[in-house]
């Protein structure tokens, strides 16, 4: 039988990616187009990255995004987010 503990461990170490993932995203972000993010704008469901951005900085990102994914890759690994959007 899995006890709760075990259970509430599991989700610990899931909201710890999430939050290890933004900020990596946020860094990498910083180093490519010296763009500062809030947390707050940032969420990740289903592997994929949503922004609440303006419009002119979701462009940069996406001009670059084979540069930002390739960054995150080499920080996250398998962990990292399929998309942004």
């Amino acid at each position: 039988m899995i006890e709760i503990k075990d259970l509430l461990l599991k989700f610990n170490n899931l909201l710890i990616s999430e939050n290890l993932k933004i900020d990596t995203l946020r860094s990498v972000l910083f180093d490519v187009l010296n763009l500062t993010i809030k947390i707050e704008d940032i969420k990740i469901k289903n592997n994929i990255i949503y922004l609440n951005i303006k419009p002119i900085y979701k462009n940069e990102i996406l001009l670059k995004k084979d540069e930002i994914f390739l960054k995150l890759r080499e920080n996250l690994g398998k962990k990292t987010p399929q998309n942004i959007v």
